[in-house]
C-alpha cells in the first residue's frame, strides 16, 4: 500500500508541476493616450515583462523581467538596458521610484525564504538597501515628501495595507478587515492612499486617509473584480485594472485574462472603460501614468503556442 500511496503522491505532484509551469507568453508594452484612446505598442517581447513605471521626467520606461529591472526609451526604443540591482536578482511587479526619481524601491524575494521584502536603491543601479525586514511585503507606493512607503504585507495569517518610513523603521498597519487589502498608493497630495478590497464580498476600490481612517469604498460594481489604483499625477483621476467577477476568485489576479482598464474621477462617480485586453497579472500593478497625466503604459500578452 505505501508503495501505491507513494506513486498517488508522485502522480499528484506531477499534474500541480504542470498546472504551475506558467504559458509561454509574448508581452507588449504599450502607451494608451486617455484623451483620444489612441494604442501605440512601444516594442513587442518574445516573453515576459511586467509593470512598467514612467520615471518623472517622463525619459524612461522601468519594467521587470526575469528578476531583473530594465529601462526602454518611450519615445525612441532600443534595446533595453539593465538596471544593476546587485544581489535582488528576484524583484517581482511590485516595484516604485521616489517622488524625485533619483531612488527606486523593489520587492525581492530573498533566497533565504523566497518571501518578498522591500529594499531601495539609486535609480542608475547599486546595492540594494533593506526596507522592511519581515516578510512577504510587496511595494505599491511612494508618499509624494518621499518619507514613507506603503506596501501590502501578511502578518498573522491576514494581508493588510501598512506604512513605514523609506529608510526603514516601525511599520505601521492601516487595515484590519478580514480578507486581502492590496494595491496601496497615495495620492499626489499625500492625503489619501488608494487600495483595493475584498471586505464587500467582491473585490473593489477604496480610499482612505493616508493615516488609515476613514476607510470609503469608491467603485460598486457587481459585475467585476477590480484591482490597482492609480491616480493620476494632477489627483483628478484614477485607473484600475478590472476582471470579469466569473473569471477568477475576488481575492485572485491572474494572468492571461480578459480584461479591462477602467478610469473614474478621484472624488468619485461611474468608471468607465477605456482599453479592453488580454493580460492582468503584470498588466498595471505599479503606477504607470506619464508625467503629463495623459498617456498611460502597460502591458497586453498573447500566448506563444
Amino acid at each position: 500500500m505505501k508503495k501505491f500511496a507513494s506513486l498517488a503522491i508522485c502522480f499528484l505532484a506531477a499534474i500541480c508541476a504542470a498546472h504551475a509551469q506558467p504559458q509561454k507568453v509574448a508581452s507588449f508594452l504599450e502607451i494608451l493616450d486617455t484623451n483620444d484612446g489612441n494604442r501605440t505598442t512601444v516594442m513587442e517581447f518574445p516573453y515576459l515583462i511586467e509593470a512598467p513605471n514612467w520615471t518623472p521626467d517622463g525619459k524612461w520606461l522601468i519594467y521587470n523581467s526575469g528578476g531583473k529591472l530594465y529601462r526602454i526609451s518611450p519615445d525612441s526604443p532600443g534595446k533595453p538596458e539593465q538596471i544593476d540591482t546587485d544581489f535582488a536578482d528576484n524583484c517581482n511587479n511590485d516595484h516604485v521610484l521616489s517622488p524625485g526619481g533619483d531612488m527606486i524601491a523593489v520587492s525581492h524575494g530573498t533566497k533565504e525564504d523566497g518571501k518578498s521584502r522591500i529594499y531601495a536603491l539609486p535609480i542608475e543601479g547599486g546595492v540594494p538597501t533593506l526596507v522592511t525586514p519581515i516578510g512577504p511585503s510587496y511595494l505599491h507606493g511612494w508618499s509624494p515628501d518621499g518619507k514613507r512607503l506603503t506596501y501590502c504585507a501578511e502578518r498573522g495569517g491576514n494581508y493588510d495595507v501598512y506604512t513605514i518610513p523609506a529608510n526603514g523603521g516601525a511599520e505601521v498597519r492601516l487595515t484590519d478587515a478580514e480578507g486581502l487589502d492590496d494595491g496601496p498608493e497615495y495620492s499626489p497630495d499625500g492625503k489619501h492612499i488608494w487600495f483595493n478590497s475584498v471586505r464587500s464580498g467582491l473585490m473593489q476600490i477604496w480610499r482612505m486617509n493616508a493615516d488609515g481612517s476613514e476607510q470609503t469604498q469608491m467603485t460598486f460594481d457587481e459585475t467585476r473584480n477590480s484591482w490597482f489604483p492609480h491616480v493620476s499625477p494632477d489627483g483628478s483621476q484614477v485607473v484600475f485594472i478590472a476582471y470579469n467577477k466569473n473569471d477568477l476568485k475576488p481575492d485572485e489576479h491572474l494572468a492571461n485574462k480578459n480584461v479591462e482598464l477602467r478610469i473614474m474621477p478621484s472624488a468619485g462617480g461611474e468608471p468607465k472603460t477605456v482599453v479592453k485586453l488580454f493580460g492582468g497579472q503584470g498588466t498595471i500593478n505599479v503606477n504607470s501614468w506619464a508625467p503629463d497625466g495623459r498617456r498611460l503604459a502597460f502591458v497586453s500578452y498573447k500566448i506563444i503556442e
